[in-house]
């Protein structure tokens, strides 16, 4: 059942990728169903009873999840329908790749009951940071526009013109951020301080933790540099994209070595 729901969603998606701007209320309508049956295929998949179905496809496809729900909110307070161009294609690319790579089973049993919790606060940072990436590469693309105005219009090009002013993305930018920092700042403390209960050992320091330590470090400067010096622009989004790809390979990059090249189970 979980399968078919995630290919409904993936096909919902793709339709509203390619819905034209001017349609503002089918967009919303498909995204909100789309949204809907990713998440129902989302929780029969990674819910079982006295288990979790874990994998770096569904914690894509849980990021992914989440990013869209935040683009159908922020869309419907600022027109962002650049960022639509980009979410749902991206969102048929991790409900696909759930549906072929289901990852592991997690017993619960004997695990404390925050492990739960850890997982959770985690996806949201990782979502919440996702869907700033986005933000980021749409700044970029939007930037370099400014610069280099064509009279033909295209597809992308249509979609960046409908954009709110740079200015305005760079305060929603790290809005993002902050909210993202600080459940990625849980998701390190409930680590560090829980991993003996979380995880059964004491905390290894294996890549996993090196890469999402890294990726804190690069969060906390960049929100440091803002405070303290102004940061914006070129800077803004150098670190921003710098520190989600250290956080994707933290986990999803880690663990998709692991389940599709090693072909083992969870680590």
């Amino acid at each position: 059942m979980q399968t078919i729901l995630l290919i409904a969603a993936a096909l919902l998606y793709t339709v509203c990728a390619f819905l034209p701007a001017t349609r503002a209320k089918p967009i919303a309508l498909v995204t909100a169903l789309a949204w809907l049956a990713h998440g129902a295929g989302l929780w029969m998949d990674v819910v079982v009873p006295g288990s979790l179905r874990l994998g770096f496809a569904a914690m894509l496809s849980s990021a992914l999840w989440i990013s869209v729900g935040a683009y159908w909110i922020e869309n419907r307070n600022f027109a962002l329908d650049g960022l639509r161009r980009m979410v749902m294609p991206s969102a048929v690319l991790a409900c696909a790749l759930q549906a072929l790579f289901p990852g592991a089973l997690i017993g619960l049993e004997g695990r404390s009951p925050m492990f739960g919790w850890h997982i959770a606060i985690a996806t949201l940072a990782y979502s919440t940071l996702t869907i700033a990436a986005f933000h980021a590469v749409l700044m970029a693309l939007q930037e370099s526009r400014l610069h280099t105005r064509s009279e033909r219009a295209t597809f992308l090009s249509t979609a960046l013109d409908q954009l709110p002013a740079l200015l305005t993305m760079e305060k929603l930018l790290f809005r993002l951020i902050g909210f993202g920092f600080m459940l990625l700042s849980l998701t390190v403390l409930s680590g560090i301080v829980f991993s003996e209960q979380l995880f059964g050992q004491a905390l290894k320091w294996d890549h996993k933790s090196v890469f999402t330590l890294l990726s804190w470090l690069l969060f906390a400067a960049l929100l440091a540099g803002r405070h303290f010096r102004g940061w914006r622009g070129k800077t803004a989004l150098s670190f921003t994209l710098a520190g989600f790809a250290t956080l994707l390979l933290a986990y999803v990059g880690s663990r998709f070595v692991l389940e599709v090249v090693l072909h083992r189970g969870f680590a």
